[in-house]
């Protein structure tokens, strides 16, 4: 019997060859990369996730208003519109988080952060292949889960990093000017 330190797992078999022989399996090394350009190694995100205060503006908007900066995100990534994932967002944070910390006293308030963090790991996806960033520092779920506002916040600014000055999505609001002085005037003759 062989002692416990010297178990070598099986060779890794790429899905599509699980029925070929073992000796046409292709090695691990030649399997393509799904994520990013052919044989390019991901890049570092601009900022870490932790980095909230060095911008204080998205920092203090991701904190009280989260479901707002992940709607911008969306938005930008073309993933949904602003409305409807802002929307999304507070439903499953906001009101779905409040309900089971009412209904239960504290016990389940963990619970709702498995939806949101659901829902918003898809969002880290599409922005990490859309630039072909690194999985850090763990995985979309587990680091929307236990980081959801810094996980947004660092989002936004890789956004704006990436992006420069154009396209980049703004944290003010829409400035709306009202139209010119209209006046009617009848076309009754008397």
């Amino acid at each position: 019997m062989k002692s416990q330190g010297s178990y070598v797992p099986p060779p890794y078999i790429p899905l599509g060859q699980s029925d070929k022989d073992p000796d046409e399996v292709v090695p691990n090394s030649a399997v393509p990369v799904e994520n990013g350009p052919a044989g390019a190694n991901p890049t570092r995100w601009s900022s870490g996730i932790c980095a909230c205060f060095d911008d204080m503006q998205s920092c203090c908007v991701g904190l009280f208003c989260p479901c707002y900066l992940f709607g911008k995100n969306a938005e930008f990534l073309g993933s949904g519109t602003y409305m409807g994932s802002c929307t999304t967002h507070f439903l499953l944070w906001s009101l779905v988080n409040t309900i089971c910390c009412l209904a239960t006293d504290g016990l389940f308030l963990g619970l709702p952060g498995c939806f949101v963090a659901c829902y918003a790991c898809g969002y880290r996806r599409t922005l990490r292949s859309k630039y072909n960033l690194e999985e850090a520092p763990c995985g979309d779920f587990v680091t929307h889960f236990f980081c959801h506002l810094c996980a947004l916040c660092q989002e936004y600014r890789e956004i704006r990093e990436r992006a420069g000055d154009s396209n980049s999505p703004d944290l003010t609001l829409t400035v709306v000017t009202a139209p010119s002085v209209q006046t009617m005037e009848s076309t009754l003759e008397e």
